[in-house]
């Protein structure tokens, strides 16, 4: 079943972006038919990047690549690439500190001072698991779904913490959403 769930920071994204100029963007999650829609209206480059379905990510040691390697090779971006708005959804509540921390080490050549970033967080972290797909119908609604399986990897992080380990953004803006989840609006914050 597919939701409509209105946003009140998802429009931040568009409004403190030049619409006129191209938008490179990093969606985190499968390609979404309403997502694609949406950003047709503007000139766009699009990375969708389904890091969940590689949940859990870990390091493997001697037997495999360590986390930043394994995140190089799943964003697998042009080195000149510089991302204008970053769609996280609930990523950060499958990473373990390890992982996000190699995450963002990998992200961070691609962001720039003005890049934006969307995602949700848990409130309360007792806060049951959500399996949900993201995509974006409006500049202030977004298309929610269920997924067909349950993710792994499950280990929400408390905001406190959160704000600190995601170190090369910075909390612009949260609000806290009736299921206890929060929604974030986060901007680049570079030495």
């Amino acid at each position: 079943m597919t939701v409509t769930q209105p946003s009140k920071l998802l429009s931040s994204l568009f409004a403190q972006s030049d619409m006129e100029e191209r938008l490179t963007v990093l969606h985190i999650g499968p390609a979404l038919p309403e997502t694609v829609a949406f950003f047709s209206r503007y000139r766009s480059k699009l990375f969708f990047v389904d890091l969940f379905s590689e949940l859990p990510l870990v390091d493997d040691g001697d037997d495999g690549p360590d986390l930043e390697q394994q995140f190089s090779d799943l964003l697998d971006m042009p080195p000149e690439t510089r991302i204008d708005i970053c769609l996280f959804w609930d990523l950060f509540n499958f990473l373990s500190s390890d992982a996000i921390a190699a995450f963002l080490d990998t992200l961070r050549p691609h962001i720039h001072t003005g890049t934006l970033a969307h995602g949700f967080a848990v409130y309360n972290l007792k806060s049951p698991q959500s399996d949900q797909l993201y995509g974006i119908s409006e500049p202030d609604a977004l298309r929610v779904r269920s997924r067909d399986t349950k993710l792994s990897g499950y280990a929400p992080h408390p905001q406190s913490k959160l704000k600190n380990m995601l170190n090369c953004f910075e909390f612009d803006s949260s609000v806290l959403l009736a299921d206890s989840r929060l929604e974030l609006l986060l901007k680049a914050r570079l030495p």
